[in-house]
């Protein structure tokens, strides 16, 4: 994405912290190598299970009641603004892979990751390309930009009056960062922008929205902008719309790489051509001509930006710990890069522009949503951005292993013994 002169230094100032940096640099990846895996063992045994259980207590000092039906929910009062109609709970399998080892601006260690799914053969692939990472060393991964956007748009009789109007508006954005103070304990409207087609104007007002994903936040806070906006503009416009469908709602777009929504995270590794073969049974020049040739094939068929399966991680992570599941159709937009270096070894990395995600509000407070979260050390305020850098993680390591078991010819043999009844 494109950056403005205000934009570079919030990037800046994500990536300059000195504690973050020196974290970065002075992590141990030799140490890594020597992190105790979940079990793969008995995959679907209740015996499994509890083995599974038990290292996750172990290791996490977290009992999981809910996630292990244990303890069956009660508490029908607490659904109030997740649910309308309540009749029970759909249970969805969560299993868990890791550890998936970070180390990023916000998020450093070792994690282990739940994944809510139906779909076999997803957590093995997630798990052997978070193998492959761990004994790497660590995923880099960064938080460079945040922002959500609300876009009403206002229609006027002609350019003229709508002329006027953008001029009396353009005056007014710290009026409107008052009203979004007054409004939100924790939105900040940070910029407004201008979007004229003949007689109307689309207005993107973007927000940071703390820790919470923010599209009901940002909702609230541009209705009540534009409450006052309609009181007080002496063009009055013959309609106007909360949403113009222009922010990218819910939606892929052309706009993931103009812009940001929710989080931009970048992550990388590289993978020793050892590893490369040893774990993922192939070779960095078969992963490469296999990556080179589906971003092609990305391109040709339209794809708005070029990766394998962003969607498939996002899905069952956003399930899993109570996120918007609706926000995997932009948050799942991204880039997938690999290269060779000079040592022969494989450089991976991925961008994503549109991570829609949030540590508080929504369905991060139910029940098993919680306990996800917590597995994680991501419950609660002050951890939206390292959950981000976690979730762009995760989507690294599956990028990783879907283009080597298509690189080796393993994909369909894998889903043949996985992924069937």
């Amino acid at each position: 994405m494109s950056i403005t002169k205000d934009k570079l230094n919030k990037v800046v100032e994500a990536i300059k912290n000195e504690a973050s940096i020196e974290r970065v640099e002075n992590f141990d990846t030799e140490i890594t190598k020597s992190y105790p895996s979940i079990s793969m063992r008995n995959p679907y045994t209740k015996e499994g299970q509890e083995e599974r259980l038990a290292f996750i207590k172990n290791n996490r000092q977290l009992d999981l009641p809910f996630l292990s039906g244990k303890t069956h929910f009660s508490d029908n009062e607490s659904l109030k603004g997740n649910i309308e109609n309540f009749i029970g709970m759909t249970q969805l399998p969560t299993g868990v892979f890791g550890p998936l080892v970070i180390n990023g601006a916000n998020a450093s260690g070792a994690y282990f990751i739940p994944l809510a799914t139906s779909e076999g053969a997803l957590i093995a692939s997630y798990s052997r390309g978070a193998k492959a990472c761990k004994d790497a060393g660590a995923i880099v991964s960064v938080c460079l930009m945040e922002g959500v956007q609300r876009c009403p748009i206002f229609k006027f009789d002609n350019l003229l009056q709508l002329g006027k109007f953008v001029v009396w508006l353009m005056e007014k954005k710290e009026e409107f960062q008052r009203i979004t103070s007054e409004t939100s304990n924790y939105a900040v409207l940070n910029d407004m922008e201008m979007n004229i087609e003949g007689n109307q104007v689309i207005v993107t007002f973007e927000f940071t929205t703390g820790d919470a994903a923010g599209q009901n936040m940002v909702t609230i806070c541009t209705d009540q902008i534009c409450q006052y906006i309609i009181a007080q503009t002496p063009i009055q416009p013959k309609l106007w719309f909360i949403e113009s469908n222009f922010s990218g709602d819910k939606k892929a777009t052309s706009n993931s790489f103009a812009s940001v929504r929710g989080k931009n995270v970048s992550a990388e590794i590289v993978l020793p051509k050892e590893i490369v073969e040893n774990v993922l049974k192939t070779t960095p020049k078969l992963m490469y001509e296999y990556w080179k040739t589906s971003f092609i094939g990305a391109v040709k068929c339209g794809a708005i930006g070029a990766q394998g399966h962003f969607a498939n991680g996002l899905a069952a992570l956003f399930i899993a710990c109570g996120q918007d599941a609706a926000c995997v159709s932009e948050a799942s937009v991204g880039l997938t890069r690999m290269e060779i270096t000079e040592n022969g070894d494989l450089y991976c990395a991925v961008t994503m522009p549109n991570l829609i995600v949030g540590t508080v509000g929504g369905g991060t407070g139910l029940p098993t949503q919680r306990e996800c979260l917590e597995l994680m050390d991501c419950y609660g305020p002050g951890n939206a951005k390292k959950f981000a850098e976690i979730a762009a993680g995760v989507c690294l390591s599956g990028e990783i292993s879907i283009i080597a078991a298509m690189s080796a010819g393993h994909f369909a043999s894998a889903h043949k013994k996985l992924g069937r009844k």
